[in-house]
């Protein structure tokens, strides 16, 4: 088995891509619409307000873009989690379990101090992907225990 663990959301990534790219593309085909009067007023749609049309919809992929972001790496050593906003970077021994609940949408690392870190990037839509990263993290993380009883 490997001794570091590396895990991405694998469902969620595609689909942020892809929404992300559909985005852009409405929000530019609407832009190229825009032209001519903007109504019964008097005014008109000019080439500034395609351009800022264009510019929501990049916005709007970019924050999309943000549910492909989470991230957890893990070695002997303790765990990184990156989630969509948000990372923590955790030695193994503040950790007191690896939870991976019926009916969670992702993991949970769970801390002697009674917090919880949510691990976004390992999620129940994964199905057997998020079942072997589970495991491994537990793995790691029961090393980790042994190796500290032992020293």
């Amino acid at each position: 088995m490997s001794s570091t663990v590396l895990a991405r959301p694998r469902r969620a990534r595609i689909i942020a891509f892809i929404l992300a790219a559909v985005v852009v593309v409405v929000f530019t085909l609407i832009a190229l619409g825009l032209h001519g009067k903007t109504g019964d007023g008097p005014g008109y749609f000019q080439r500034g307000d395609q351009a800022a049309m264009i510019g929501l919809g990049i916005c709007a992929a970019l924050a999309i873009l943000l549910m492909a972001r989470p991230k957890v790496e893990a070695d002997e050593t303790g765990v990184r989690v990156q989630n969509i906003i948000g990372s923590y970077d955790l030695p193994w021994d503040v950790v007191r379990a690896v939870t991976f609940g019926r009916g969670s949408p992702w993991l949970t690392l769970d801390l002697h101090d009674d917090e919880r870190v949510a691990v976004m990037a390992v999620q129940m839509t994964d199905k057997d992907y998020a079942v072997k990263a589970a495991r491994r993290l537990r793995a790691l993380h029961t090393a980790s225990l042994t190796s500290s009883v032992v020293e």
